[in-house]
């Protein structure tokens, strides 16, 4: 037994030697057959197992390998390549592009293009270049990501959507936000369709790629492609994706202490009440999405479930949401008939909770109480003073919404060169909202003992299009015709009632029919109730597309469009494009470059109404003395779209063999034609009121995207990315000559506008009289004489008067915007690190304005905001120059750490991947408020428990006291395949 002992031990060192003797060393250099430059970060592996090494920044690598071994070369956008080493100990290798990857296809209306052929500003993200982390709304994946895209969500309210812009204002009576299609479906919902789903975002910047869509691209257009099934009989996959987060206030508004507000001679009422903690919370959240898909090489499936259990950071605020979607995919009569059906649900419980509380709570007396001995809510009987613990606990402000789409598309090759396509899509949408204010409630129900409302909304939108493509290839030429029909048709209604006095509390608002105005004599009681016609759109539309020797593009596109929202005399309106690209290194000699294409591209896109009716005349019907009929707007037969036309020049290129790509847009868009009301003679039309086309706005801008690839060494990887934008626009024509806007509102400042609107000038001028630094006798601030005639008007409504000493203080609208991508690898770890920053824009802090100077008189009413600009002899508030603030801001926006494990072994799961992310991680500036993003619209003044107006895109610039706060988020993740 020994020997036979002995002699295996000797057989196994002969052999591990043998094997020793065979190891080599091998190095050589991957080269790109198009360039013949070294390729980094190419994956050389051995074939069948997990040892490999990556090709460093000039293509040359080492590795240890047996001679019986084979190599394999791979690398994005080449086709890979084995090698058997044999006695090799140099293995140089050229890797041939594969130009199926290499060619990429991005989706536009109605079609899509290969990259390399688009002569307009279009720029395609997919799910990888999303923004990480707690995202509830799709629009903040692209927050940054895109020049010339502003997404600004002021505060952090998970029911509040994002402000969107692309390239600046499209419209000032119209619709502002850019056209979202969703897997081809015009105008849907992105409420109903969840950030787990979607699987790559392009936006249509420009004029000439957004006016195939005609009145519904003026303000851009962003097109959603949703996730689907694999094709190719991969069998079936499913995958959970899940995180909690944990959100905390990340700037409280800066205010006086208790004891502070003692000192400074405010009441004390003995207690100690931090009131902002009072009504925020450390909020927790917690996301879930399964989703399974499959099919064969005919049939693809996918279906997903979503649900969002969401807290924000203000008590009581919040929505608990589930989302399903389905789609389904197949190919029949040998590939030539596809059908695609998708259908999606969601179903939303909100919870709006009061902003008002957050303003309160900056306010409120840090002596007071929450509740009095008996139990009951301290209230001050003072004007816009309100307990905000109440304000949260008293009162019930929730709603529900539901969302359901479905759309079925077919396509069929009817010739070689030809596929017909049509869709069909329909659109539903029900809200329902409901508020109480018991009769105890200070906040807009004591003095109407209790108040209740309730309303119901609801939407339809049916969509059918068709159209047909052509494709024909020539020696050195391609052409593609594409040319179709849309018809689109919406309607709204809803009803709603208001209504007080009520026998009980107990029930809130849904005892509304027991109110007491009710039954009694009907006073105080608002009822309501509304329907829209059955607007209709329906286009006809063509495109050409000429690519000549893969060096010049034509594209050429046109829309003829009738709204029945328009006037008789001008339903029908006709969209046109043109654009033009040149690959250059097709016919200049540039070495340094490994891409160089000149775009240059002109659209004409249009706007419609948001309200129906307003062509036709508008009267009223009142019960009073018998019953009466009232003329309230008259109708204009000549009501017409507003138009959009654009210019824009680009430039793309690449650089260092590829690893440095960019791109460059300038542009020039004039609107013309705003849709506004106004009034007119009544001796002419028979009231005062009409709408009209009038007015045209001239926005100029640069934007800039650069993105580098291959920084690092060994398992290292950083690929850094920057977008830069800057507009400008101006106020060319408009119904009147100039304007002041914004009203700062109450106590004592209303009537105080802020933001200046003048033919000539560009918008966002924040105006207002310059404070010198000085404070007379009294307390008063002491203005600077601007106009230098020796006296000083600081009198708001003589804002504009030639004597006034009025100034720009500052512009609401960046001149810089900055998205800042790095995505760096180490070995298994991932880190994503995410810089935003504006910079040019200033806020007016509205806290500040009524609430920093300190009157020894009024310091019982209200506590008082606190901040390093604060001038201690001031004591009377009025506004100026010292509440404008420059709002310039570098933020990271989302850090995100992630670890992948190797499943390469593992039978049950094809992935796995953990991930912590932190949002809005720090901030720096120098602006005192609790949020420095811009403020691109205003609603105006909230007081004393009034509501918010409808959104100006013409007054930017001012920081309202109702803003929700800002969060810093941390979330903890897990994405499994299986």
């Amino acid at each position: 037994m020994k020997k036979f002992l002995l002699l295996l031990l000797v057989l196994s060192v002969g052999f591990q030697g043998a094997l020793l003797a065979q190891t080599r060393t091998v190095t050589g250099k991957v080269t790109g057959a198009d360039d013949g430059l070294g390729i980094p970060r190419v994956n050389i592996t051995v074939k069948g197992t997990t040892r490999g090494v990556p090709s460093d920044l000039d293509g040359n690598y080492t590795i240890e390998v047996s001679s019986n071994e084979t190599l394999v070369f791979s690398f994005v956008g080449y086709i890979s390549k084995e090698v058997l080493v044999g006695n090799q100990t140099t293995i140089n290798v050229t890797l041939e592009p594969d130009y199926a990857e290499l060619d990429e296809v991005v989706v536009v209306g109605y079609g899509s293009q290969e990259k390399k052929e688009i002569t307009s500003s279009v720029v395609a993200l997919d799910a990888e270049e999303f923004n990480k982390g707690n995202v509830n709304d799709p629009t903040q994946l692209l927050q940054g990501k895109v020049p010339g895209l502003s997404i600004y969500n002021k505060g952090s309210n998970p029911n509040s959507g994002s402000t969107i812009r692309l390239r600046g204002i499209s419209t000032v009576g119209a619709n502002v936000q850019p056209l979202v299609v969703i897997d081809g479906v015009i105008g849907a919902s992105l409420d109903n369709v969840d950030p787990n789903d979607i699987e790559s975002v392009n936006v249509l910047k420009d004029g000439s790629a957004a006016a195939i869509y005609g009145s519904r691209g003026s303000a851009g257009v962003i097109l959603v492609t949703t996730k689907s099934g694999d094709r190719g009989g991969r069998g079936l996959q499913a995958s959970y994706n899940g995180y909690v987060a944990n959100d905390n206030v990340f700037n409280f508004q800066p205010v006086m202490t208790p004891d502070e507000y003692i000192a400074a001679g405010g009441n004390d009422l003995g207690s100690r009440t931090d009131w902002q903690d009072e009504v925020t919370r450390s909020a927790f959240s917690h996301v879930h999405n399964i989703a399974i898909s499959g099919g064969s090489e005919n049939t693809t499936f996918r279906v997903s479930t979503n649900f969002r259990n969401i807290d924000g950071i203000l008590k009581n605020s919040g929505f608990d949401q589930i989302n399903a979607r389905a789609n389904v995919d197949h190919y029949a009569l040998d590939d030539k008939l596809n059908i695609k059906f998708n259908i999606s649900m969601t179903n939303r419980e909100q919870e709006f909770g009061f902003n008002e509380a957050l303003r309160y709570a900056a306010l409120f007396n840090p002596t007071a109480p929450i509740l009095n001995p008996d139990g009951s809510y301290f209230q001050a009987i003072l004007f816009d003073n309100f307990n905000p613990v109440a304000i949260i606990e008293q009162n019930v402000n929730e709603g529900q919404r539901k969302n359901l789409n479905f759309n079925t598309q077919l396509s069929y090759e009817v010739l070689p060169d030809l596929t017909w396509t049509a869709n069909y899509a329909q659109q539903y949408s029900t809200s329902t909202q409901g508020t109480f204010y018991p009769s105890n409630s200070l906040f807009r129900g004591f003095n109407r003992t209790g108040l209740a409302s309730r309303r119901a909304d609801e939407s339809r939108f049916t969509l059918f299009e068709t159209y047909g493509s052509f494709v024909k290839d020539f020696d050195n030429a391609n052409l593609t015709i594409s040319a179709g029909y849309s018809f689109q048709e919406e309607q709204f209604s809803g009803f709603g009632m208001d209504a007080g006095n009520f026998p009980s509390n107990e029930l809130g608002y849904n005892i509304i029919g027991s109110s007491g105005n009710i039954l009694g004599d009907g006073a105080n009681v608002n009822l309501f109730s509304y329907e829209s016609p059955e607007n209709r759109i329906i286009a006809f539309f063509g495109r050409v597309n000429f690519n000549l020797n893969n060096g010049i593009f034509i594209n050429a596109s046109v829309r003829r469009e009738g709204s029945t929202k328009l006037g008789e005399e001008n339903q029908w309106g006709t969209f046109p494009a043109f654009g033009v690209g040149a690959d250059l290194l097709q016919y200049l000699d540039l070495a340094a470059f490994s891409q160089l294409k000149f775009r240059a591209g002109y659209g004409v896109t249009g706007s419609l109404p948001g309200p129906s009716g307003l062509a036709q005349d508008s009267f009223s019907y009142g019960f009073g003395g018998g019953g009466s009929v009232s003329f309230n707007r008259a109708g204009n037969p000549d009501l017409k779209w507003e138009e959009k036309a654009e210019i824009n020049l680009g430039l793309d290129f690449g650089l260092l063999g590829g690893k440095l790509n960019g791109t460059v847009d300038v542009y020039s868009r004039d609107i013309n034609d705003f849709i506004l009301e106004r009034t007119v003679d009544p001796a002419v039309f028979g009231t005062n009121l009409r709408y009209e086309n009038a007015g045209k706005l001239n926005t100029k801008g640069i934007e800039v995207a650069l993105n580098y690839s291959g920084i690092g060494s060994g398992d290292f990887s950083w690929s850094p990315g920057i977008v830069l934008s800057s507009y400008a626009t101006t106020l060319e024509e408009f119904v009147i000559e100039e304007q002041v806007l914004g009203n700062l509102g109450s106590p004592g400042q209303n009537g105080t506008n802020m933001v200046r609107v003048a033919v000539g000038e560009r918008i966002g001028q924040i105006w207002g009289p310059v404070f010198s630094g000085n404070v007379d006798a009294e307390g008063r601030p002491i203005f600077v004489d601007i106009n230098g005639d020796g006296q000083i008007n600081s009198d708001p409504a003589q804002a504009l008067d030639d004597n006034a000493d009025f100034q720009e203080l500052g512009n609401g609208i960046p001149t810089l915007e900055v998205g800042w991508t790095n995505q760096m690898t180490y070995g298994n770890w991932d880190l994503n690190m995410f810089f935003r920053a504006a910079f040019g824009h200033s806020l007016v802090n509205t806290f500040r304005a009524f609430y920093e100077p300190i009157d020894p008189g009024a310091i019982n009413s209200y506590n008082r905001t606190k901040t390093d600009l604060q001038i201690p002899e001031l004591q009377v508030a009025q506004y100026s120059s010292l509440y404008v603030e420059k709002a310039d801001f570098f933020r990271l926006d989302n850090a995100t750490l992630g670890y992948n494990f190797d499943m390469t072994n593992n039978s049950m799961f094809s992935n796995l991947r953990l991930y912590l992310s932190v949002q809005n991680a720090f901030v720096i500036t120098n602006y005192t408020g609790i949020d420095p993003d811009p403020s691109l619209q205003d609603s105006g003044p909230v007081d004393n428990g009034g509501t918010a107006g409808t959104p100006n895109p013409l007054v930017p610039g001012i920081d309202r006291r109702n803003n929700y706060f800002s969060a810093r988020t941390f979330t903890f993740g897990v994405n499994v395949g299986f």
